[in-house]
């Protein structure tokens, strides 16, 4: 059965050869137990409301603790629709889970065709800035290399594309809403994508992996999608959760592991070689970081 671990304990009682238990005292010193133990590890929980509590350990790890201030703490504690939900497009139809993913995150995504790879992951980053009110540090490329501040933004600059020239424009009152803030989003949902995050993060070695890592291929066709959760044992082996948005956009996704039909976790020890995911797969050195 699907996200479940069985473990089993059994002690196995030796008789001497020919001995007739029926009419010989048992020996309560010799033996312990005379049943088969059976302990489960949920690996989901259908009642968790967020990654952290929808999603177990693997049986012998511990998720990794982080600090509530931290970006890894927000990824860990994002909300999650009730157990089974689909994931929607942004035009309110549903994505079929053809053995895809295990949970929807549960954030808005506007209803235009937008939030798609790259766009979910940049999202999640400058939310969890805005949500900080670290606004200095919200900012992404457009693909022809053109830097946008959101705190540019904030003071109701906006930004004119002709062709590819591009540039800043004094238009609006100085403003720091959410909903100024989204609009700020789907300008940068517009001109930036994988190509362009591809070339903004940094590469860092697969066995350096925390969470917030993105897995990512620039292009036209890319891909990309990004660690959101991560536990490791005692001798230092992670496993790790991703999550995804798609095209057309489309809900955050909790993904499966194609290649394990127990467990969403994936380790990092399987990955050296690149990392196959149910919907893409990234060669080696695909992953990158903020």
């Amino acid at each position: 059965m699907r996200s479940y671990i069985y473990i089993f304990f059994s002690i196995i009682v030796l008789q001497a050869c020919a001995q007739d238990t029926k009419n010989t005292p048992l020996d309560s010193t010799s033996i312990e137990q005379d049943t088969l133990e059976k302990v489960e590890i949920e690996i989901i929980n259908p009642k968790g409301m967020t990654v952290a509590t929808r999603f177990n350990a693997p049986a012998g790890f511990q998720r990794e603790q982080s600090d509530s201030a931290s970006y890894a703490f927000y990824l860990q504690h994002l909300p999650l629709k009730k157990h089974g939900s689909l994931v929607k497009h942004y035009d309110g139809t549903s994505k079929p889970n053809y053995q895809v993913y295990d949970a929807v995150v549960d954030l808005k995504i506007g209803s235009r065709d937008l939030h798609q790879c790259a766009d979910a992951i940049m999202r999640l980053r400058a939310e969890y800035l805005w949500n900080q009110k670290r606004y200095d540090e919200i900012h992404f490329n457009f693909t022809n290399g053109f830097r946008v501040d959101y705190s540019e933004w904030m003071k109701g600059r906006r930004m004119i594309v002709k062709g590819n020239k591009t540039y800043w424009s004094n238009r609006n009152a100085p403003s720091n809403t959410y909903t100024d803030f989204w609009k700020y989003m789907e300008l940068i949902f517009n001109y930036a994508g994988t190509l362009s995050l591809s070339r903004e993060l940094k590469s860092v070695p697969i066995n350096d992996l925390q969470i917030g890592d993105v897995f990512i291929k620039g292009g036209s066709p890319g891909h990309a999608i990004v660690v959101i959760d991560l536990a490791s044992n005692s001798t230092g082996e992670k496993m790790f959760l991703l999550a995804q948005s798609y095209m057309p956009a489309q809900d955050l996704q909790i993904l499966q592991n194609p290649n394990n039909t127990d467990s969403p976790w994936y380790a990092v020890r399987d990955c050296d070689g690149g990392l196959e995911t149910p919907e893409w797969g990234f060669e080696e050195g695909s992953l990158k970081r903020f």
